[in-house]
Parts: structure tokens; C-alpha cells; sequence
């Protein structure tokens, strides 16, 4: 186990290494949900996911902690203006990107590990007071407020310096705060504003201050791994370390800080301004969210990457020659044909089917900083050699099974899609067409495409033959047919294909 990563807060790349192993414990700021999430959430978090396997394979028990920021300026003010209930917007928000991570094969967080900024307001009460008495923080008449020239490796994440920062600063209208970079910690509320108690007035957490409470609530004093995105790292994660060390017995408050790169769309940073912003959840009707996923895993986490129409479609194409081959290397291993005992011989192409060597490969890979561009090359190669073991079901189910263990790793799970051929020619309009033929009773709006809404109905028929409901297995083969797709049943289960 030689993992390393690299580390924001040293400028390095370092062997990561535990602090009480076998345990790794990791915070990673979570969504904000006063708005739909959009393709640039997306990344970070499917690169936490894919750290997060890897952590596991390498034998830890990995704690993982990812907040909810559930109350902010921007849901405050979009429900003063609406009159809908705060809580309602973030409910609504969250639950779409909730449904749209699962989409794209992110792992579930454990409930107790997902905490909600309003749930620790106790905590945070009691982290101000603390700062307070240590003189690093003070109230005023709208608020409490961090002191930063009391900390004196402020800015040193963000490798920044005070006096740059201050002639940078701009200074807004606030004649209580001592300084202009001074944070606040509290916010008195205004009228209409939803507000808890506290020593020092009714008022909300300022944004800082509620990830050091839960993260120190949930995981200590010190903890393993900070993750989040680049945008984060000033002033959003410099003011964490600033609120946290000081009342900490021992430093740094997270031994590794890892960042995610940022993304652009269409070549320009997503904004509705531009009119280039799209819901994370209207981009999946749209993309398989494996290629989206694959897409990713090709691009250094830590990289700016630009996500294009173009760009999707290559990597949709790539996924779709993967999965002929996981195919070439289910039919092989299903044969039981052994027509001579196969061994990796000195050509490149069978050396590339050698699953002895294959996972020692990945692991190389990603123990260089998550190289996952590096790693997907290695499935690639390693599925292009199919096949060559037709023939040898012995050998190819052995490399089916390192080709899917490790696919599972990088998060593009096998499943009953990458079995059946792809329908190419699925009509125009189909999911519309089979909701209608099912009278809606069939929840398809999860489907991110018509191979989806197949397999959908597909479960759903296999769960009817089951429990001998021959009439609601009728019924939906009819409604597929109906949109012009034909089942076929066997012993291996039900395939289906365009009906000519």
C-alpha cells in the first residue's frame, strides 16, 4: 500500500498515511441546496466516490462525512421572495441531486454521516464561545465575527499573505467589523428570517463556521483527509483551519487537503448569465451517466476540464466499445469451450490479457495521485485483448472477473446493461411513448435514457413472472411492444431488441 495524493496544504505530493489505521476519516463539503446542482458538483463528488472505493480496496475503514450547508443568504431570499418554506426549497434541491448521484453510481453516505448545518447549531453555539474567550472572535451589534490578524498562519493554505490579501480586500459597508478581512461567525437575523437562539442574539451560523463544528463534532479534533473543490480552497477552507486550529491541542486540523479541479462548459465557467448553465438532472436525461462518469475518470481530478458535446461523445463511444468487450468476455467464460490451456504469451496483445498483472496495474496507477486517466487506459487495454480468449472460458472468466472488480472500483459498475447490446435505434420519443402505454403507473422519470426505461420495465416484469402476476407481465411486454421493443425470454434471463 503506497497511495499518494497530493497535498494542498504542503504543496507536495505525499504517501498517504493514516492516523489511526486501519480508519481513515474524511470531510468533504457538501452542497449547498438553494439551487439545482450542476455538472461541476457532479465532479467533485464522483471523484470522492472513486477515492473513497479505493481507500476501502486498500483495506480501510473508511469513515466518510459529507455536510449539508441547508440554510444560506440564497434560500433565504428565494423564499422571501416566493413565499415557499426555506426548508421546502433545500428539500426539493437536494433530493434532485440525492437522484441524480445515485444515477451516476456514487456510493450512499451513511444517514448519520450527512449532517445538516441546522442539526449542529448547539455545536457551533458552543465553537464560537470558545473563540470568543480565546479573543478570537468578538460580537458586534449585527453579529460575531472572526479576527484574523490573531491568526498568524492565516492565508498559509492558500499560500496568501495577510497584507496582500487586505490591499485586495473589498471593503464593504460594515462599520462594526475591526477589519476588512474578519469573517463572520454569527448572523443576527432580519425580519422574516429564520433565526436560533444564542448567547449573543437570535441569528443563523455563518457559512465557515458550521463545517469546523461538524467535522470536529463528527470526527474529532483531527481527521485524516479534507476534500472539496479548488473554488473552496480560499476563502472557504482557509477560514476553517483559522476557526479550527486554534482550538485544537494538536495541528493541523486535517493532515491532507485534497482538491478537485474546476469545470467548464463549452470552454466558459457555468453561469445563467452566459445562458450555458444546465441542471445536473436535465444533463442526464440527455448523457449515459457512465459516459459522463467515464468521461471524468479520463481527466486528472485535480485539473481544470472542459466539458463539451464533443467531448461526451467520445467518451460515450469508449464506453460503448468497453461494454462489447465485457460482453466478448461473458460469452467466452459462459461457453465452457477450452479448446487448449491458454497462458499470456510474448506478443503485447495476450500480455494485455495477463489478469495476473492486471490489478497490480491499477494499482500502480492509482497510487500515483489517483491517476485515473492512467487506470482507465489499463481497462482499456486489458478488455481489448477479449478476444483472444474465445475459446478459453477458464482464463476469460478470470479476467471477467478482474475486469469487473476493478471497473466497480472506478465506479462503472456491470450490470445487466453492459450484457445486452445497446439498442441504437430505439425510436424517437420512446420513454414518452411507454409512459403513456403504461398510464403513468410506472415511475420512469429515473430513467436518464431509453436503455434505462427498458431495464426499468424489464425488473419490474421479471418481479411479476416471479410472483406468477401473468397479467402485469403481459402488460408490459405489450407496452413495450406497443413503443416498438420485443422481449425475448430464456434461461439466462430476458433480452430485448428493436422490433423490425
Amino acid at each position: 500500500m503506497s497511495l499518494k495524493l497530493y497535498n494542498t496544504r504542503t504543496r507536495t505530493v505525499e504517501r498517504f498515511e493514516p492516523l489511526a489505521p486501519p480508519v481513515v476519516t474524511v470531510y468533504v463539503c457538501g452542497l449547498t441546496p438553494s439551487a439545482e446542482a450542476h455538472i461541476g458538483h457532479a465532479r467533485t463528488y464522483l471523484f470522492f466516490d472513486v477515492l473513497r472505493r479505493y481507500l476501502i480496496h486498500l483495506g480501510y475503514d473508511v469513515v466518510y462525512v459529507q455536510n449539508v450547508t441547508d440554510i444560506d443568504d440564497r434560500s433565504i431570499a428565494q423564499a422571501l421572495q416566493t413565499g415557499e418554506d426555506w426548508r421546502t426549497i433545500v428539500a426539493n434541491h437536494y433530493r434532485s441531486f440525492k437522484a441524480s448521484l445515485s444515477k451516476l453510481g456514487v456510493l450512499a453516505i451513511d444517514p448519520d454521516r450527512e449532517p445538516y448545518a441546522t442539526a449542529y447549531v448547539p455545536q457551533i453555539v458552543r465553537m464560537i464561545a470558545e473563540l470568543i474567550e480565546r479573543d478570537f472572535a468578538y460580537a458586534t451589534k449585527d453579529g460575531v465575527y472572526y479576527r484574523v490578524a490573531k491568526f498568524a498562519e492565516y492565508g498559509k493554505l492558500s499560500n496568501r499573505n495577510i497584507a496582500e490579501l487586505e490591499a485586495g480586500a473589498r471593503i464593504e459597508v460594515d462599520e462594526f467589523k475591526e477589519d476588512p478581512l474578519d469573517f463572520a461567525l454569527w448572523k443576527f437575523a432580519k425580519p422574516g428570517e429564520p433565526s436560533w437562539e444564542s448567547p449573543w442574539g437570535a441569528g443563523r451560523p455563518g457559512w465557515h463556521i458550521e463545517c469546523s463544528a461538524m467535522a470536529r463534532a463528527l470526527l474529532g479534533d483531527q481527521f485524516d483527509l479534507h476534500g472539496g473543490g479548488t473554488d473552496l480552497i480560499f476563502p472557504h477552507h482557509e477560514n476553517e483551519i483559522a476557526q479550527s486550529e486554534p482550538l485544537l491541542a494538536r495541528r493541523p486540523m486535517a493532515n491532507f487537503w485534497v482538491h478537485g479541479g474546476l469545470l467548464l462548459f463549452e470552454s466558459r465557467k457555468m453561469s445563467k448569465s452566459l445562458g450555458n448553465f444546465e441542471p445536473l438532472y436535465e444533463l442526464l436525461k440527455r448523457h449515459d451517466p457512465q459516459a459522463i462518469r467515464l468521461l471524468f475518470l479520463q481527466t486528472g481530478y485535480s485539473k481544470v476540464m472542459n466539458f463539451t458535446e464533443d467531448s461526451i461523445a467520445a467518451a460515450d463511444a469508449g464506453l460503448q466499445k468497453l461494454r462489447e468487450n465485457y460482453r466478448l468476455l461473458d460469452a467466452a467464460a459462459r461457453s465452457g469451450e477450452e479448446s487448449a490451456q491458454w497462458a499470456p504469451s510474448a506478443s503485447a496483445q495476450m500480455q494485455h490479457a495477463d489478469f495476473t498483472t492486471f490489478g497490480a496495474a491499477m494499482e500502480e496507477a492509482l497510487d500515483n495521485d489517483m491517476n485515473t486517466a492512467a487506470a482507465v487506459r489499463e481497462i482499456f487495454s486489458f478488455a481489448a485483448a477479449a478476444p483472444i480468449l474465445e475459446g478459453h472460458a477458464a482464463a476469460a472468466a478470470a479476467a471477467l472477473k478482474a475486469l469487473t472488480y476493478w471497473l466497480e472500483i472506478l465506479g462503472l459498475a456491470p450490470g445487466q446493461l453492459w450484457l445486452r447490446k445497446r439498442a441504437v435505434a430505439v425510436p424517437a420519443g420512446f420513454v414518452e411513448c411507454l409512459s403513456r402505454a403504461l398510464d403513468g403507473a410506472v415511475p420512469l422519470g429515473a430513467a436518464a435514457s431509453a436503455d434505462e426505461a427498458i431495464e426499468i420495465v424489464i425488473d419490474l416484469r421479471t418481479k411479476a413472472r416471479a410472483e406468477q402476476k401473468w397479467a402485469e407481465s403481459d402488460r408490459l411486454r405489450d407496452a413495450l411492444a406497443h413503443c416498438g421493443v420485443a422481449l425475448k425470454d430464456s434461461k439466462d434471463g430476458t433480452t430485448w431488441a428493436v422490433a423490425e
